[in-house]
Order: structure tokens, then C-alpha cells, then sequence
């Protein structure tokens, strides 16, 4: 890792597997000093208001399998929050696991004096297209920038895209965008589904590194993003 300064942002992302992993959020966030945590597939109702340094900025209501974030009050100050429905795939027209599949936070940095947004997303599971995802992705990148067109912003989570990342690079890229994955597989679950699942996306940002932090009890690994450049975005 490259030595921090005093403008480097550490988010951690972290699929719970159906809030399984419960347990191991406070000392995640608290090991990896992280000033963001993004959450998917946790259940709201089972959620702490804090988690050791951290507070809870919002989180999904109507999911059974929800998004949620907290950050660190010293580091920033949250200017507001919103959850969104994103397109919905066969899947959850049918099992109802989730429509809201993008958590936002306007939060800004105490540090730079720089408004950043910072997203907790969960694209639709393998049994939708790649096509259904990346329209997912595209939604997603707008429905955050219109809270604040011109802040930096990064998006965190599960895009459930093990494979075939150059057509969604591609489509990133036409957007502004630049998609950044971690340095090893986060995904530990089926035998013969194995890959990158958890990434980020990011704009007027520079993504330092993506390191795959070790397993828990999830199927997927957490991962620590730390990202540069708000006092000059």
C-alpha cells in the first residue's frame, strides 16, 4: 500500500450473506480504520445506530435483503442520504429479495473541505442478464450525481459480475467513470461460481488500491478501498 495523507478516504464494503456476518462489522471497521462502511444483504431491523466510531447514516427499509452505511461524524458531516429502487430482474419480481439496490450519502470531508458522495449498491443476483446489470450500474451513477453534480463520488459493493468485466468497463468508461477491482477474488461461494463480485466504481477520484480483506463468515470476502484526491477534485 502507498503511504496515506491526510486526504486518503478508507471504505469497506461488505456483503453479510444474509446478515450471517452480523458480528463482524464493528471490528472489521474498527481493525481496518475505516471511515466508510457499506453493507449489502443485512437486515436493517438488526442493525446498530453505532458501530464503535461510526454512525449509521441510513439504511433500506422495504429489502429483505438490505443496504445500509455508517461513516465517521469526525471525519465528515452527512449533508443528507437517499435510498433507491433500481430496475428490477426476474428474480425480484418473484422471490422479492430486494428492489432498493442503491444506498447514497452526501457527506462532506472535514478534512478538505470537499463534498464527496459515496454509494452502497447491489446489482441483481447471476440469474438476470449482464445487460439488466449494467443498466443498473448506469442508474446508479446517475441517481447519485444528481445529488451533487459536481462532487466526487464513489460507488462500493456487490455488482454480482464475476465475468465478461470488459463489457462493463466499456459501458463505465462511456459514462465517466472508472471501474477498479480488488487485488484477489471475493467471491468464496459456489464451487463453480468464483471471481471478482465486489468492486468499486469512482469519478474525480484516484483509487490508491482495492485490497480483498481475509473471510469471514460471508461467501464473500469484505474489501478495503482507499481512495485520494478530495482536496483537488
Amino acid at each position: 500500500m502507498k503511504e496515506e495523507d491526510g486526504n486518503s478516504m478508507r471504505v469497506i464494503s461488505y456483503n453479510l450473506r444474509e446478515h450471517t456476518a452480523k458480528g463482524e462489522i464493528e471490528s472489521l471497521a474498527r481493525d481496518h480504520r475505516a471511515d466508510v462502511l457499506c453493507l449489502q444483504e443485512a437486515d436493517t431491523n438488526d442493525i446498530p445506530d453505532r458501530l464503535g466510531d461510526l454512525v449509521l447514516a441510513t439504511s433500506t427499509r422495504n429489502n429483505r435483503l438490505g443496504l445500509a452505511a455508517y461513516y465517521r461524524p469526525d471525519r465528515f458531516e452527512l449533508h443528507g442520504s437517499q435510498v433507491y429502487a433500481l430496475k428490477k430482474s426476474m428474480h425480484d419480481r418473484v422471490m422479492s429479495p430486494a428492489h432498493e439496490r442503491l444506498l447514497a450519502m452526501h457527506l462532506a470531508d472535514r478534512v478538505s473541505k470537499t463534498d464527496v458522495l459515496v454509494g452502497s449498491f447491489h446489482a441483481a443476483p447471476l440469474t438476470a442478464t449482464n445487460g439488466l446489470r449494467r443498466k443498473q450500474v448506469s442508474s446508479a451513477h446517475e441517481l447519485m450525481r444528481a445529488l451533487a453534480p459536481r462532487a466526487p463520488m464513489l460507488m462500493v459493493g456487490d455488482f454480482n459480475y464475476p465475468w465478461f468485466h470488459q463489457g462493463l468497463r466499456k459501458r463505465i468508461e462511456r459514462d465517466g467513470f472508472i471501474l477498479t477491482r480488488s487485488d484477489t477474488p471475493t467471491y468464496l461461494g459456489y464451487r463453480y461460481v468464483k471471481g471478482h463480485f465486489d468492486f468499486a466504481t469512482s469519478i474525480g477520484l484516484t483509487i490508491d488500491d482495492i485490497v480483498t480483506l481475509p473471510a469471514g463468515i460471508s461467501d464473500h470476502r469484505p474489501i478495503l478501498v482507499r481512495a485520494q484526491g478530495l482536496a483537488t477534485a
